[in-house]
């Protein structure tokens, strides 16, 4: 059967199938609902960047750094802390502790004096991060891909490198911003297998240890941690048994309720910047205004949920529950976020038909995105001599 026939038949089936869908759609104000081809199967190949194709031994190499604590200022933390393979490559955290803290997961704390803060928002997860910006029917262009809360990046080689320079998450207070990655290149330099690593992994530079490097061989790394294999991707696929009976209801709900209008596509994300009013985090003294100033933050992934709470930029959530409540509040006329005003709020939230009764069944669907099968191996040590993770 081929794709396009195949996904009438879905259509059809989510259509029909769901015997809620007729009732859901009287009360929908947003007017006509989005559909299974609004969504999409992840590819099962990654794409990666022309000046960065993907060699074993440049994803070995970024390994050993993720996991390294030689790229933070105080040789305390690593990449790794705050994105655990435990934890789907995120952290079980409403926001991180970065330098200056000790422990790992919901035991780690600062260490005592403490002048750092916590790290601003909620830890995202670096799994299929090989593809953010992925939309459907377009050419994907993984140098231009989104990255962070507020998008002020683009491409995994790019962000590989704003931890490091961050003052909470990496950088700690021993130096500052613009002369941090000379002090990690020097380190780096100083250590005979992180030599011989780079040169492996980069043959035809005179001088491989550079930050440009760096950021490539951690980016290497990153899109290997890929999830690609759920249930629901293996539904999109052909296999119309992979998902339930009542799946398929919670799909039908998570469609006509409005939740596709943002997340789309294969990513379950349309990768755009929405005003919600969620409440911000107790961790830091200041309100979390966003990039611009006006409450935005990029739509997460849907992907993975089951092991990457709590949620949402602040994560003010601990469930998926808690959070579909919230969107039933905003569609009822709530703003959660004092500080954000009524005509701040977006439109495609606050048109949404979501009530009580679609919660479970929405939950439901949302399980079916979750896929274990990704790489979750820990480096036994690393060539700095350091604690690997920083723990």
């Amino acid at each position: 059967m081929s794709s396009f026939p195949w996904l009438l038949f879905l259509m059809a089936i989510v259509s029909i199938g769901c015997g809620h869908k007729e009732e859901s759609l009287r009360g929908n104000r947003r007017g006509t609902p989005e559909t299974i081809a609004d969504l999409g199967a992840l590819p099962l190949q990654v794409t990666h960047p022309a000046d960065n194709p993907s060699t074993p031994e440049k994803v070995k190499l970024g390994r050993l750094l993720f996991f390294d604590p030689i790229l933070s200022g105080n040789r305390d933390v690593s990449c790794a802390t705050c994105h655990q393979p435990e934890f789907n490559y995120a952290e079980f955290l409403e926001t991180s502790i970065g330098v200056n803290g000790v422990g790992m997961g919901s035991k780690r704390r600062f260490l005592d004096p403490n002048d750092i803060p916590f790290v601003k928002r909620n830890s995202q997860s670096v799994l299929n991060t090989a593809f953010n910006g992925l939309t459907n029917h377009e050419p994907y262009h993984p140098e231009n891909a989104p990255m962070f809360w507020d998008m002020r990046v683009k491409g995994l080689e790019e962000q590989a490198l704003e931890p490091i320079k961050t003052l909470e998450e990496m950088r700690g207070n021993a130096y500052p911003d613009e002369h941090i990655l000379d002090e990690i290149i020097l380190r780096i330099k100083g250590i005979p297998e992180y030599r011989s690593l780079f040169s492996e992994a980069f043959r035809n530079d005179k001088d491989p240890v550079n930050k440009k490097n760096l950021s490539r061989s951690i980016a290497a790394y990153e899109r290997t941690l890929i999830a690609n294999n759920t249930r629901f991707d293996q539904y999109m696929r052909g296999d119309s048994l992979a998902l339930s009976t009542s799946e398929k209801e919670g799909l039908n709900a998570f469609l006509t309720t409005g939740c596709a209008k943002c997340h789309s596509g294969p990513m379950f994300s349309d990768f755009k910047m929405h005003t919600l009013g969620v409440p911000d985090s107790g961790n830091r003294k200041e309100s979390d205004a966003g990039i611009k100033g006006d409450y935005a933050f990029r739509t997460p992934t849907l992907r993975n949920l089951r092991y990457t709470g709590p949620y949402m930029h602040s994560g003010k959530f601990t469930t998926l529950d808690q959070v579909l409540m919230f969107y039933e509040d905003i569609a009822g006329g709530k703003v959660i976020n004092p500080l954000v005003k009524r005509s701040q709020m977006d439109t495609l939230a606050t048109h949404m038909d979501v009530n009580f009764k679609d919660i479970s069944r929405i939950v439901e669907f949302l399980n079916c995105l979750n896929d274990d099968n990704f790489d979750k191996s820990i480096p036994e040590k690393v060539p700095s001599g350091l604690r690997v993770s920083g723990m």
